[in-house]
């Protein structure tokens, strides 16, 4: 069996994390929203839940989790410094090799971090067994066209003056994706949608502020390891298009739904076959044969 392919350095995205970890409060109004849209998709079910897996969430989702009642939170990051301000019970531990036995927790949530994962079906495989049967897993991560107006003129300007471009913005998944890994991955009742965050700058410069505090760099394996010419960030920069109201940013959350498998609570399709009720008599209407013309 193939491994899978490595886009990201880990190594480089653990240090980055680290160094996030005196940092991050920087940027803690747009990580505190994302962690609320999130944790608010709990008010759609009427489950309680005990034992949360916190996988990220860089202080700002394992609160949340414990002021809706939920007594033990485990906050798992691969940066220990990270780790130690998650808010639960500090654990240091890497996204693509869980260390957890099948059924450890009845919800897991992952507040933009998948997004680093090298295999992110195989992780999500791994989530799915660290749920007990019948719980929940939420995560959020940012997808297509999140920081288009960046990748744009990074490239063009790159393209100017080298005559070729490197990968310098972190790829990001589709909507379209979402469901489909979670299906693959043996979730129930998989759901993916997405919503759009309203990000304005005052200048591009603090955008690229705000990602190296949050930890969020170029950390693509593929990227150029050359010191970038000395006019590739303002000739960049230059180029991001400027509204009335500052600079926007595109930034699309999306969010992943699915639960652990359970034969005994949940609903599944009737095998084919078994139904006791003609579609004809249910719709009220007169059953036709193949070509037989319509009576009225």
């Amino acid at each position: 069996m193939s491994e899978p392919m490595r886009i990201f350095d880990r190594r480089l995205l653990r240090l980055r994390r680290s160094r996030a970890a005196a940092t991050v409060d920087r940027v803690a109004p747009i990580l505190e929203d994302a962690a609320e849209r999130l944790i608010d998709r709990l008010d759609d079910t009427t489950h309680r839940f005990t034992c949360a897996l916190d996988i990220g969430g860089r202080g700002f989702v394992a609160p949340l989790l414990k002021a809706r009642g939920i007594p033990f939170v485990t906050s798992m990051d691969l940066a220990p410094a990270m780790a130690q301000r998650g808010g639960g019970l500090p654990l240091v531990g890497d996204e693509e090799w869980l260390p957890f036995a099948d059924g450890s927790f009845d919800l897991v949530v992952a507040s933009l971090s998948l997004h680093w994962v090298n295999d992110l079906p195989g992780a999500l495989v791994q989530i799915r067994k660290a749920l007990k049967p019948d719980g929940l897993f939420l995560a959020s991560l940012p997808g297509l066209p999140t920081l288009t107006e960046l990748r744009e003129a990074l490239q063009s300007a790159e393209s100017g003056l080298r005559g070729g471009v490197s990968p310098r913005v972190s790829p990001f998944p589709e909507l379209r994706d979402g469901a489909g890994l979670l299906q693959r991955a043996g979730f129930a009742l998989p759901v993916a949608d997405g919503e759009d965050i309203d990000l304005r700058y005052r200048s591009p410069l603090a955008l690229l502020r705000d990602l190296r505090a949050a930890g969020e760099g170029n950390a693509v394996l593929a990227r150029d390891s050359r010191i970038p010419p000395r006019d590739l960030f303002p000739a960049a920069l230059a180029m991001m298009p400027e509204a009335e109201d500052g600079y926007r940013v595109s930034f699309r959350l999306l969010v992943l739904t699915g639960w652990g498998p359970d034969a005994t609570t949940q609903s599944k399709p009737a095998r084919p076959g078994s139904a006791n009720v003609r579609l004809a008599d249910a719709l009220g209407t007169a059953e036709q044969g193949l070509g037989e013309k319509t009576r009225h």
